[in-house]
C-alpha cells in the first residue's frame, strides 16, 4: 500500500475563498446602507406641527407668566410716572395691583406668540437659504406678534388703567370700557402697537436666534439651558432699551 496523499484542488479552494470574500463585502455594504439610512431618518424627522405648537404654547405661557410677575412692579411705576407728568402724585402702594387679571391675558398671549412663532420659523427656515435665516426669524416673529396682539393689546389697555387706579378689577375694567367706548375701546392704540412694539418683538427674537447660531458654531456644540437663558435675557434687554424706555413711547434707542 502506497503512502497516503492529500489532494487539494487549488481552483475550487480559490473559488470558495473568493465567494466568501464577496459575501463579506456584500454584508458590509448592506450594513453600511442600513447605518446611513438610520442616520438620515434621524436627521430628517417629519415636521410635527402639533407637537411643536404644543411645546411652544407651554414654553411661551410659562415664560410670559414668570417675566410678567417679576417685572410687573417696575412696569407699574413706569405707567404711574407717565400719568403723573402733568404734576400729579406718584403712588408707590399697590405695585401689584391688577396682576391677576393681567396674567389672565399674558398667559394666552405669550403662549399664542411662541406657539405660532416656532412652527412658522421652522417652515420658513426650510424655504429660505441658510444665509437668509435672519429674514426667516424676523418674519416668524412678526407673524407671531400679530397673532398675539389680538389678546395682548386688550390686556395692555386694561392693565394700564388698573395701574393708574381707574379700576379695581379686570372684569370691571373690561365691562366699563366695552359699555362706554365699545369693543374698539379695548383695542385703543392698536395701530401704535403694530408700528412700535411689533417690529421690536420681531427684532428681539431675531437677535436671540442669530446669537444662538453664532455661539453654537463657535463652541461647536449645542447650547445648555443657562447659555440659552443668558442669550434670551440679552435680547430682551435690547428690546427693553429700544421700546419700553424710549422717549414719548416712540420707537428708537437711547
Amino acid at each position: 500500500m502506497g503512502p497516503f496523499t492529500l489532494a487539494v484542488d487549488t481552483k475550487s479552494s480559490s473559488l470558495v475563498s473568493s465567494d466568501v470574500s464577496n459575501r463579506k463585502i456584500k454584508n458590509l455594504q448592506l450594513q453600511t446602507k442600513k447605518c446611513f439610512a438610520s442616520v438620515s431618518m434621524e436627521e430628517e424627522k417629519p415636521f410635527d406641527f402639533l407637537r411643536i405648537l404644543f411645546e411652544g404654547i407651554i414654553a411661551g405661557g410659562t415664560a410670559g407668566v414668570v417675566v410678567e410677575t417679576a417685572l410687573y412692579p417696575i412696569d407699574t411705576i413706569k405707567t404711574r410716572l407717565q400719568a403723573a407728568r402733568g404734576g400729579g402724585k406718584i403712588v408707590l402702594k399697590g405695585l401689584y395691583s391688577g396682576l391677576a387679571g393681567n396674567l389672565a391675558g399674558v398667559l394666552p398671549a405669550s403662549a399664542l406668540f411662541v406657539g405660532v412663532y416656532e412652527p412658522t420659523k421652522q417652515k420658513l427656515l426650510k424655504l429660505f437659504p441658510e444665509n437668509l435665516s435672519a429674514v426667516a426669524h424676523l418674519t416668524a416673529g412678526a407673524i407671531g406678534g400679530i397673532a398675539a396682539s389680538l389678546i395682548r393689546v386688550p390686556t395692555e389697555v386694561v392693565k394700564q388703567r388698573m395701574q393708574t387706579g381707574q379700576f379695581t378689577s379686570a372684569s370691571n375694567a373690561v365691562h366699563v370700557i366695552a359699555s362706554k367706548e365699545g369693543f374698539k375701546g379695548l383695542y385703543a392704540g392698536y395701530g401704535s402697537f403694530l408700528l412700535r412694539d411689533l417690529p421690536f418683538d420681531a427684532i428681539q427674537f431675531c437677535i436671540y436666534e442669530q446669537i444662538r447660531i453664532g455661539y453654537k458654531a463657535a463652541a461647536r456644540r449645542d447650547l445648555n439651558d443657562p447659555e440659552n437663558a443668558i442669550i434670551g435675557a440679552f435680547a430682551g434687554i435690547m428690546r427693553f432699551l429700544c421700546v419700553d424706555w424710549s422717549n414719548n413711547n416712540s420707537p428708537g434707542c437711547y
